[in-house]
């Protein structure tokens, strides 16, 4: 090929950010707001300064940007991912499409390649669930889904902090949200590479793919109400234990989902806080958090009508009252034809599978689809595992996948407008 990304560095620079956030068990604590986001962001402006030789721009939402100028007065691409982690999650997830974008765009600098297009890479803000119940928050923005009048409420659920004050100390202002509005047709297209974070293409002997679509999401917060009481002397029948009716719940959505025996239909109570917490105190209120996924939304619709006869059932039965909210109902987003097939040409080009895929975890593609030609690459995920310590995907799939994402953004800049 004509032009090479520099693999030996790529790799340096996963390790170095994979060093902001990690904790004593080798995980990743990186989630939105908190130091390591913000030493994250740090490291990122102060490489994109000395090695892209642009100055980094933060928007209202506090996403962060490198600008590359084009030699015709056309329409940005942009390529990125998130910086962000999970709780004791991995240094792939995310931070692999920030260096791999950041990668891109240092090999079209250093080498001199004339774009026609501008390029911007992209680090989004909070992509990863986190303490503010806001997921892929920076390109929910950005496409229009989320408006400042939507986070002026919004606060941190363990620390009470708002999200207006956490966005003002990474460098943003919520107050002038509409300044980070991106309108449909402003960009040419946009390229995320991200891990599989599941086990898909290790299943098929696969080292990387295109993205056909990108799962629907739903996801509701369930608040349970019952009644404190003491452990020893409180009868059985006498009881309302809010816990239990919760767990009825998190039993009842995996029998419900696994009923559909179909891979690509997936449901988890993830999130579950118990009040008062004791051991010797009936629990008298508990809070989970539903994520429920599939492309199919006739499929969430059935789900959550049967999730509406199973609260009634565990109402009556454990004599609790039960209040739900939806905090997510994402649809499906199908990827871009033309950037689908320029990343299937090459990856022939590589010697790899023309293969595409559904991904079954959300991306911040899915939102960048609604306002420009949107695609992903996929690389695979060792073990199937994802949002845990143990993710890993392998150097040379890495490399490979920093290679395809150049062919594909020169390939985005040749032939679209």
């Amino acid at each position: 090929m004509e032009y090479q990304i520099n693999g030996e560095r790529l790799l340096q620079n996963l390790f170095t950010m994979a060093q902001f956030g990690q904790n004593e068990g080798g995980g990743i604590d990186r989630s939105l707001g908190s130091k390591a986001d913000y030493d994250t962001r740090e490291w990122i402006k102060s490489y994109w300064q000395d090695h892209l030789k642009v100055e980094p721009e933060t928007d209202a939402i506090a996403n962060l940007w490198a600008k590359h100028s084009g030699t015709e007065h056309r329409k940005p691409l942009v390529i990125g991912s998130h910086h962000d982690a999970v709780p004791d999650g991995g240094k792939y997830d995310g931070a692999m499409g920030v260096l791999i974008a950041t990668e891109v765009l240092e090999t079209i600098v250093e080498q001199g390649i004339l774009l026609k297009h501008p390029l911007y890479a992209i680090s989004f803000t909070g992509e990863e669930p986190n303490p503010y119940n806001l997921s892929t928050l920076g390109s929910k923005v950005i496409s229009g889904r989320l408006r400042k009048e939507d986070l002026f409420s919004v606060h941190n659920r363990e620390t009470g902090e708002s999200l207006e004050d956490t966005i003002k100390r990474l460098g943003g202002d919520i107050s002038s949200l509409e300044n980070a509005r991106i309108q449909p047709g402003e960009l040419a297209g946009f390229l995320e590479v991200h891990n599989e974070l599941g086990r898909h293409l290790e299943a098929q002997g696969l080292h990387l793919s295109g993205v056909s679509t990108i799962t629907g999401i739903y996801r509701e917060e369930i608040q349970v109400y019952g009644e404190n009481n003491h452990a020893g002397t409180t009868m059985m029948p006498d009881r309302k234990d809010a816990f239990l009716a919760l767990s009825d719940l998190a039993v009842g959505l995996n029998e419900i989902v696994g009923a559909y025996e179909d891979p690509d239909v997936v449901g988890t109570m993830g999130y579950v806080k118990v009040s008062p917490n004791e051991a010797n105190i009936v629990p008298g209120s508990a809070v989970g958090i539903i994520d429920i996924r599939t492309c199919e939304r006739k499929t969430i619709s059935e789900i959550v009508k049967k999730l509406d006869d199973l609260t009634e059932k565990t109402e009556k039965g454990r004599r609790v009252k039960i209040k739900r909210q939806v905090l997510l109902d994402q649809p499906a987003r199908i990827m871009d034809e033309d950037i689908i097939n320029i990343v299937k040409e090459n990856l022939a080009k590589l010697k790899e599978p023309e293969n595409v895929m559904v991904s079954m975890a959300g991306h911040d593609a899915s939102n960048m689809q609604l306002l420009t030609k949107a695609g992903m690459i996929f690389t695979r995920s060792v073990g199937g595992k994802g949002h845990c310590k143990e993710e890993f995907t392998e150097d040379a799939d890495v490399i490979k996948a920093g290679q395809l994402a150049l062919e594909t953004i020169l390939r985005m800049d040749e032939e679209l407008p």
